[in-house]
């Protein structure tokens, strides 16, 4: 089988490791090491980690195969599900495994691998991308990663959700809150959902807290102070 047999076979794999390799040109492991350091050095396999190579190109296909279970979420997600028009350079990767190497490059993209509990791991759904499934957030929950993990400062989150509030599920969103148990998530996004009409917010004041905290957690804690959600509201137009 010649090399351009090989890669083509390759291709077939979203990632793929020396095991890989090894029944493809059937050789042995030692040989195949070497086999694929020569593709390396010809720079026609990318290697993402220890034993985890890869043909393809599109970073999204690759991001939730290097560490499992994981899946993509806050900003690839969001501009996956058309609620951003940014361009992401970074795409995170949400796992419950702890990884000694948090971020990979790959072309002009980074893969940024965020651990999170157990409890805090659902919301996504598995779908395709040049032919290969891929494991994405909701866009409900890729908003509730973005808070959570304070990757996205709440003004943005909360001018998103006043764009495409009425894209999203509202429930689902409150349901997830409830699921995860953060107080301090409850508040804000509770906060941000009831002042956009969302009447099944008010169930989050079940699991909020006395203490004062800002509505974004990057901007100085001045504004006006609202006493039911227990918020200083220091976000644009309504401080």
């Amino acid at each position: 089988m010649n090399t351009i047999q090989v890669l083509r076979r390759l291709a077939t794999y979203p990632t793929f490791n020396i095991n890989t390799v090894s029944n493809i040109i059937e050789k042995d492991i030692p040989y195949t090491r070497l086999y694929v350091n020569r593709l390396k050095k010809r720079e026609l396999v990318n290697q993402l980690q220890r034993n985890v190579y890869t043909v393809e190109s599109d970073p999204l296909v690759i991001a939730s195969r290097i560490s499992w279970p994981s899946y993509i979420s806050i900003w690839a997600a969001l501009r996956y599900h058309n609620l951003t028009e940014q361009l992401p350079n970074i795409i995170t990767v949400i796992t419950t495994q702890m990884k000694r190497r948090k971020e990979i490059s790959l072309q002009n993209t980074a893969l940024v691998f965020e651990h999170v509990r157990p409890q805090w791991f659902f919301g996504f759904t598995k779908t395709t991308k040049n032919d290969f499934e891929i494991f994405m957030a909701e866009p409900e929950k890729a908003l509730i990663d973005a808070m959570l993990l304070k990757r996205i400062s709440a003004s943005e989150i909360y001018s998103i959700l006043q764009i495409h509030i009425k894209d999203l599920s509202k429930e689902k969103l409150v349901n997830y809150i409830m699921k995860i148990q953060s107080k301090a998530l409850a508040k804000r996004l509770g906060w941000m959902l009831n002042s956009l009409g969302c009447q099944n917010a008010a169930k989050l004041k079940q699991i909020t807290y006395k203490t004062v905290i800002p509505l974004d957690y990057s901007r100085p804690f001045k504004g006006k102070k609202d006493d039911k959600w227990g918020i200083i509201i220091n976000i644009g137009d309504t401080e």
